[in-house]
């Protein structure tokens, strides 16, 4: 069996699968080159009072990126991730999360991952050096 073989999805990850009852569950769409999600976080994911926690952001940053490499046929582990959070994010509003690819260097793709408020603002935002599973 092949290391792809093995990465299979079985609906509980944490960030996307839409059977883990504890889960995000955060459905993306590929638009114009980018892994696209809407949501609203609920405050069982917060931190401070009324502001999602940094780690759950971070895994919302990292889904992007690596959600959308599985989602084109690319799966991948994240070999380095750096989150840069601009502003606090709160609990309860609908924010968007988007991923998309900057650079392809044989087996390690750079990516970019950023989430924005209604307002259009960046809340926090995400560079990695994924690695491509072959």
């Amino acid at each position: 069996m092949s290391e792809t073989e093995k990465l299979e999805d079985t609906g509980l990850c944490f960030a996307c699968g839409q059977n883990n009852p504890i889960g995000l569950k955060l459905k993306f769409n590929i638009i114009s080159n980018q892994f696209i999600a809407k949501t609203i976080v609920d405050k069982n994911y917060q931190s401070y009072g009324g502001i999602v926690h940094g780690g759950i952001l971070t895994t919302m940053l990292d889904e992007a990126m690596g959600g959308y490499l599985f989602q084109t046929g690319e799966p991948a582990f994240t070999g380095r991730l750096e989150v840069r959070f601009r502003k606090p994010t709160p609990t309860g509003v609908p924010i968007t999360i988007r991923g998309w690819v900057v650079n392809r260097k044989r087996n390690i793709v750079e990516m970019k991952s950023e989430i924005t408020l209604e307002d259009g603002s960046v809340s926090c935002e995400a560079n990695a050096r994924m690695v491509i599973v072959k």
